[in-house]
């Protein structure tokens, strides 16, 4: 679909990463040798991870959360469609089928009148059975995951720290060099609406 402000398209998706401190403090690397770090690891928890992915405008944002009951799912919606898109008529939203994700998630968090507000500001669509990977938040995960908590991490704090840090970089770097694939087919894919600094990529 082409981009469209009033009814963006947003995937989700989520995963987990352990918090792992260290027993040892690591020997920092200096020229000629490189750092040295205990294998020996202390476990500190599992932090949740929310991805929100707004691919044709190039945003995202994460966020990590202690838990991933069907009650964080629903309040991540609520702070989406009230914060992140509050001029939104309607967020088209692109999930797996994990058991939270639906309009009942929010029935047993919220109020009957406001589950009911939040649920006709959503149009949800579900990737099929064992095609989760077509869902662009999961693909950002896994950039995530390479790029930031390829590492021990300690805590909570350290974690957000670090998550914060690499959704700045990314969205940014997203703005100067955004890239736009399009299918060759259908050439009426690509609108003037389209932000200018979209360069786009015909397969």
């Amino acid at each position: 679909m082409p981009y469209d402000p009033d009814y963006p398209m947003v995937c989700m998706d989520e995963s987990s990463k352990q918090m792992i401190g260290e027993v040892r403090a690591p020997i920092p690397g200096r020229p000629g040798q490189p750092a040295r770090v205990d294998d020996e690891y202390i476990r500190n928890g599992v932090a949740e991870i929310f991805m929100e992915v707004e691919p044709l405008a190039g945003k995202r944002h994460v966020m990590v959360t202690e838990r991933r009951t069907r009650k964080d799912w629903a309040h991540q919606i609520q702070q989406m469609l009230d914060e992140r898109y509050p001029d939104a008529i309607k967020i088209r939203l692109v999930m797996d089928n994990l058991n939270t994700h639906n309009v009942a998630s929010l029935y047993e968090t919220f109020e009957p009148k406001e589950a009911r507000r939040l649920a006709e500001r959503l149009e949800i669509h579900y990737t099929p059975k064992h095609g989760s990977w077509l869902n662009m938040a999961e693909i950002e995960l896994s950039a995530l995951k390479g790029q930031c908590l390829d590492r021990r991490i300690p805590d909570m704090a350290s974690m957000q720290a670090e998550v914060a840090a690499w959704e700045r970089n990314r969205t940014n770097s997203a703005k100067k060099n955004c890239v736009a694939v399009y299918d060759s087919r259908r050439p009426d894919q690509v609108k003037a609406s389209l932000s200018a600094n979209l360069t786009v990529t015909w397969y």
